[in-house]
C-alpha cells in the first residue's frame, strides 16, 4: 500500500525520460503525455482519498529505516498539494497542445514539462531536507529550459537573471543545511524537529531559521526577494506560464509552511511575527506593481506575488483557523492563477497581443471567453460566493480575533486593490468597441482554447458553493499540521 506515494515521482519521471527518445515525434509525444498526465491525475487523487482514510503514508527507500534513510511521507497537506499540481498540470498541458508553435515541442518540451512536475511532486513528498534541494534542483533546471521558450532576446536576458538568483538561493539552501546538520546530526525532517526541541540554544536555532526562511521566500516570491518573478513569468508561452504561476512559487510557500509548523516551533513570538510582517509587505508591494501594469501577464505576473503574502499570513497568525484559511487560499490561488494565465494566452493568441491598450471590445467578439475571464477575475478579488471569498474571510477574520489590525487591513487594501487591477483588465480587454476585424480571428477556434480553462472555472466555483465541507478539510489538514508529534510518530515510529 505504501508504494503508492512514489507513484506522483515515478510516473512523471519515467515519462519524461521515455519522451526523450521520441522527439522527432510529436504526435506520439502528445498523446503519450495525454495518457500520462491523466494517470498521474487518478493516482495523485487515489492517494488523498487513501492518506484522508488510513492517515499518514511513509515509504522508506532502500529499506533504510529513517532518520538513516531516505523517507517519502504522504500527508494530508502534501497529497492535496500533489493532487493541485496533477490539475494544472492536466489543464496547462492540454492548453499547449492548442497553443504551442509546432517546432518547439521537438525542443524537449513534453521531457522536461514532466521533469518538472517530478521536482515539484518530490518536493512535497520529501522528508527529507537534502532530498528537497535535489527535487528543488529537478525542478528548476527545468524551470531554466521551459522558460526560454519564448526565443526573444528579452526573454533570454531575463531567464538569465532567473538562473542566476536560484543558483544563489541554491547556494545558501546548501549553507542553511549544512549549518542545521552541524546542530542536530540529521536531515530527516521529522528527527531534525526532534534535535532541536532538546537544544536549549534558541538563538543558534533562530539563525537556521532565518537562513531557510530566505531560501524558500526566494523561491516563494517573497518581500523584498520577489524582483525575479514578473519579468521571468512575462515571456514564456501562456501555457508554460500557467504552469510557472501555478505551482512553482507555491513549492516555495509549502517549504516555508512544512518547516514553520514542523520544525522551527521553538520561538513563535520571533519567527512567526517576522513571517506575518513580510506577509503583509509583500502583499502590498505586490498589489502595487500590479496596479501600476498595463499588460495582462505583467499584471497576473504581480498578483502572484501579492497573493502568496496571503498565504504566509495564516502561517504568520498560527491558529488552526489562519492556517485552515491559508490551506483553502493556496488550493484557491493554484487554480485561479493557472486559468487567468490561460485567459491571458487565449486573448493573445486572438489579438497577438497582451498590451491591455491595444486590445478592446472581445466581450461583444467572444462573450463566452469575458465572462469565463470574469469570474475568474473576481475569485481573484475575493468576491462572494467564489473560492477566493471564502479563503479571504477566514485569514481576515482569524487576524480580528488574534488582534491583527494592521495586516487585516492591508489585507482588505489589497483585495480592493486586486479587484480594481482585474477590472481594469475587463475594461480593457472585453469592454468597448472591438480593435478586431472578423477577418482577424475568424480563423481561430475558441472553444479549443476554452476546453482546458473550464474544469477550473468550475473547480473555483465549486469551491465556493461548497466551501464548508472544503473548509472543514481544510481545518483537518490544520490541525495535523498544528501538532507535528502525528507527523514525527509516523516517520521516526512512536
Amino acid at each position: 500500500m505504501n508504494n503508492i506515494v512514489l507513484l506522483p515521482v515515478l510516473i512523471p519521471f519515467i515519462a519524461g525520460t521515455l519522451l526523450i527518445l521520441f522527439r522527432n515525434y510529436p504526435k506520439a509525444q502528445r498523446v503519450a503525455s495525454a495518457v500520462v498526465v491523466l494517470i498521474l491525475l487518478i493516482s495523485a487523487v487515489h492517494l488523498l482519498y487513501t492518506v484522508y482514510q488510513g492517515g499518514i503514508l511513509t515509504i522508506e527507500l532502500g529499506n533504510w529505516s529513517a532518520p538513516f534513510g531516505i523517507v517519502l511521507v504522504a500527508d494530508l497537506f502534501s497529497t492535496l498539494m500533489v493532487l493541485l499540481t496533477a490539475i494544472v498540470g492536466v489543464t496547462c498541458l492540454f492548453f499547449a497542445f492548442q497553443t504551442l508553435a509546432k517546432e518547439r515541442e521537438k525542443f524537449f518540451f513534453y521531457p522536461f514539462y514532466f521533469f518538472l512536475l517530478t521536482g515539484v511532486n518530490g518536493s512535497f513528498l520529501t522528508g527529507d531536507l537534502f532530498n528537497l534541494f535535489v527535487f528543488f534542483e529537478v525542478m528548476l533546471i527545468s524551470s531554466f529550459i521551459l522558460i526560454v521558450f519564448g526565443g526573444s532576446k528579452y526573454q533570454l536576458r531575463e531567464s538569465y537573471k532567473y538562473v542566476v538568483i536560484n543558483i544563489f538561493a541554491s547556494g545558501l539552501f546548501l549553507i542553511a543545511i549544512a549549518y542545521i546538520y552541524s546542530l542536530t546530526g540529521t536531515l530527516n525532517m521529522a528527527h531534525i524537529a526532534v534535535q532541536i526541541a532538546e537544544l536549549e540554544q534558541q538563538g543558534v536555532v533562530n539563525v537556521a531559521a532565518i537562513l531557510l526562511l530566505i531560501v524558500f521566500s526566494i523561491k516563494g516570491g517573497l518581500f523584498p526577494l520577489y524582483f525575479w518573478l514578473p519579468n521571468s513569468y512575462f515571456g514564456p508561452p501562456a501555457a508554460i506560464a500557467a504552469l510557472f504561476g501555478g505551482l512553482l512559487t507555491k513549492v516555495g510557500i509549502y517549504a516555508i509552511i512544512r518547516s514553520f509548523t514542523l520544525i522551527f516551533v521553538h520561538d513563535i513570538s520571533f519567527t512567526h511575527n517576522i513571517i506575518l510582517m513580510v506577509a503583509g509587505l509583500t502583499m502590498f508591494f505586490g498589489v502595487l506593481g500590479a496596479v501600476a501594469q498595463f499588460d495582462f501577464k505583467r499584471i497576473l505576473s504581480f498578483h502572484i506575488i501579492s497573493q502568496v503574502g496571503y498565504m504566509v499570513m495564516g502561517l504568520g497568525l498560527f491558529t488552526p483557523l489562519a492556517l485552515a484559511g491559508a490551506i483553502y487560499y493556496i488550493a484557491h490561488h493554484i487554480v485561479v492563477k493557472a486559468a487567468l494565465f490561460l485567459f491571458a494566452g487565449a486573448t493573445q493568441k486572438i489579438t497577438g497581443t497582451t498590451d491591455l491598450k491595444k486590445m478592446s471590445g472581445l466581450l461583444k467578439t467572444h462573450p463566452a471567453l469575458a465572462w469565463l475571464f470574469f469570474i475568474a477575475a473576481v475569485s481573484l478579488a475575493g468576491i462572494p460566493p467564489l473560492s477566493g471569498f471564502f479563503s479571504k474571510f477566514a485569514l481576515i477574520l482569524s487576524g480580528v480575533e488574534e488582534g491583527r489590525y494592521l495586516i487585516v487591513a492591508v489585507a482588505l487594501l489589497v483585495g480592493i486593490l486586486t479587484l480594481f487591477s482585474m477590472m481594469k483588465i475587463f475594461i480593457y480587454v472585453f469592454w468597448g468597441a472591438p480593435s478586431l476585424q472578423k477577418q482577424d480571428y475568424a480563423h481561430i477556434k475558441l472553444m479549443p482554447l476554452l476546453m482546458p480553462i473550464i474544469p477550473l472555472i468550475v473547480l473555483t466555483i465549486s469551491m465556493g458553493l461548497f466551501a464548508e465541507p472544503i473548509f472543514v478539510f481544510s481545518e483537518t489538514v490544520a490541525n495535523q499540521l498544528l501538532d507535528p508529534s502525528i507527523y514525527i510518530d509516523s516517520v521516526l515510529g512512536e
